[in-house]
């Protein structure tokens, strides 16, 4: 049982997901949570980024500025569009199997991650009809001193199957973009 454990494994407050899960239980929509943001394109290219957004988490702000690469128009001054995006799966998922792992006791000692992500944008040219992405790879560096590479992979596939981004960019999402 989760509360039979340490307070904090891996950096993940067990007794905070064990709370979670029990409001969960509850309530269901306990466990739906919005991600808003309002977000402004920058016209004046002297600033140095085109897309600029202030997104709140529980404990303060934070202002994130996007540039597109050079070769999409952008300036190359700040992280791209897809940069955030694999970066944003990648620790999602980093954090979908740390909470696997620690809710299940499993000691995690090393947890390092690689990903490859190929971006295609012949689409997003008209060039040619092809997929924008052939997948996403990650590599991950992990060992535990209470679980074998066989268990670590099981934790793998249950992370890979509760993982919020990974969902995300796997099942078609509805989309509603208009003009206001």
């Amino acid at each position: 049982m989760l509360s039979d454990m340490a307070n904090v494994i891996a950096n993940t407050d067990l007794d905070k997901i064990s709370q979670t899960i029990t409001n969960g239980k509850k309530d269901k929509e306990s466990l739906r949570r919005p991600v808003k943001l309002q977000g402004e394109w920058n016209l004046d290219p002297t600033k140095g980024y085109q897309f600029r957004t202030e997104l709140s988490y529980e404990k303060g702000k934070a202002v994130i500025e996007i540039d597109s690469p050079s070769f999409l128009g952008g300036n190359g001054n700040r992280l791209g569009p897809m940069a955030y995006c694999v970066a944003g799966i990648t620790s999602c998922f980093i954090a979908t199997f740390t909470s696997v792992a620690t809710t299940q006791g499993i000691n995690l000692t090393k947890l390092n991650v690689n990903t490859e992500c190929m971006i295609n944008f012949a689409k997003t040219f008209d060039v040619a009809d092809e997929p924008i992405t052939e997948g996403i790879n990650f590599k991950i560096d992990v060992e535990s001193n209470n679980a074998d590479k066989q268990k670590l992979q099981q934790l793998v596939k249950m992370a890979e199957e509760r993982c919020p981004a990974m969902y995300s960019m796997s099942h078609v999402i509805k989309v509603n973009a208009q003009i206001k």
